[in-house]
């Protein structure tokens, strides 16, 4: 059997980053955020749009606050390819607001080790989930 389970963890540390950044509760998380991430980071928004490691910092910082009490949970995690240089794992993701909205999402990451042994957030692609 593959174990996946140190990747899971990252994806789970760091939403619970995300979710105290965007509410506002942890103004000294963005170094430590984004220090999770490689330099060449890019992401596919559930919307589509595509951004890279610039463009994630700047939509971080725009962020803070943006979204008080939000509440992540994770759930469905699956390992996709496990390899010397990293792993590539898919997840669910709901985002739950103090004003009820939600919204519900699907995930796949691509993680890669730096030459230090590091394991860093290389891309990120989202899907909206009908249910």
């Amino acid at each position: 059997m593959t174990d996946y389970s140190s990747y899971f963890d990252l994806v789970t540390e760091t939403h619970v980053e995300i979710e105290g950044w965007f509410s506002g509760l942890e103004p000294g998380v963005l170094p430590v955020l984004l220090a999770r991430f490689s330099a060449q980071f890019s992401m596919i928004t559930p919307t589509g749009k595509v951004l890279d490691a610039n463009g994630v910092e700047t939509l971080f910082e725009q962020l803070r606050g943006a979204r008080p009490g939000l509440k992540i949970t994770l759930s469905e995690f699956q390992g996709i390819a496990l390899h010397a240089e990293g792993a590539v794992v898919s997840y669910r993701e709901l985002q739950e607001e103090h004003n009820g909205t939600r919204t519900d999402r699907r995930a796949t990451v691509v993680f890669e080790r730096d030459a230090s042994g590091k394991v860093l957030w290389r891309h990120l692609h989202e899907t909206f989930s009908a249910g």
